[in-house]
C-alpha cells in the first residue's frame, strides 16, 4: 500500500492520501482521543505520540500534531503505519453507530432568507468545499442571519493561520459578489 502525503496551509497538518476511499460520505473529526473512540482509525492514530486531531474525508485524512511535540519528520513514519496497519487489517474507518459530522449540528436561520440560504449551500458545494478538501480540511454552512454568514472550519483549516484570510478574501468576496445580502462571512 502506497501512502502519498501533502502539506497543507496549517503547518501542524499534513494530508495523507491512503488511495482508496476513506469515507464513502461525510466527515468525520476527532480533536481528542474520546472524541476517536467512535474510530478504530481515529484511535491508533491517537496513539501516536503528539497527535491532537484527525480528520476524515472522502479520500484523505489530515492529521494534526500539538504544539510543542516533534517535528512531522519525527510524527510521520508512525502515522504511516498506523494507517497502513489500520487499512490492511480490514477493520472498518468508524463504528457501526457512529455518526457523522454533518448530522450533528443544527443550521439555523429564517425561512424567509430561504432562497439566499440555497445559494450560499450552492456555492459552497460547488467552489468552495472542493478548494478547502485540496488543502485536507472542510468548510459546512452553519448558519444565516442579517447578512453575516457563519460558517464552521473542520479538518487542517481549523486553527490554520490562514484560514482567516480564506474566509475574508476568498469565501466572504465570492458570496458578496452573487449575494449583495451578505455584509460578513464569520467562523464558528
Amino acid at each position: 500500500m502506497f501512502i502519498q502525503t501533502e502539506a497543507t496551509p496549517n503547518p501542524a497538518t499534513l494530508k495523507f492520501l491512503p488511495g482508496r476511499v476513506v469515507l464513502p460520505e461525510g466527515t468525520f473529526e476527532a480533536r481528542d482521543a474520546t472524541g476517536a473512540e467512535r474510530s478504530p482509525l481515529a484511535s491508533a492514530l491517537f496513539a501516536v505520540p503528539g497527535v491532537s486531531g484527525v480528520y476524515f474525508g472522502h479520500d484523505f485524512i489530515s492529521v494534526t500534531k500539538a504544539d510543542g511535540v516533534n517535528e512531522w519528520p519525527q510524527v510521520k513514519p508512525a502515522v504511516l503505519g498506523a494507517i497502513m496497519d489500520h487499512f490492511q487489517s480490514g477493520r472498518p474507518v468508524l463504528d457501526a453507530n457512529a455518526v457523522l459530522e454533518e448530522d450533528d449540528t443544527e443550521e439555523f436561520y429564517d425561512e424567509a432568507d430561504h432562497d439566499t440560504v440555497a445559494t450560499i449551500k450552492d456555492l459552497l458545494e460547488t467552489r468552495v468545499r472542493p478548494a478547502v478538501a485540496g488543502d485536507g480540511g472542510d468548510i459546512t454552512f452553519r448558519g444565516y442571519r442579517d447578512g453575516i454568514v457563519y460558517l464552521e472550519m473542520k479538518g487542517a483549516c481549523s486553527g490554520c493561520p490562514s484560514s482567516t484570510a480564506t474566509l475574508r478574501q476568498g469565501v466572504q468576496n465570492l458570496f458578496r459578489h452573487f449575494l449583495p445580502a451578505v455584509r460578513e462571512v464569520q467562523a464558528i
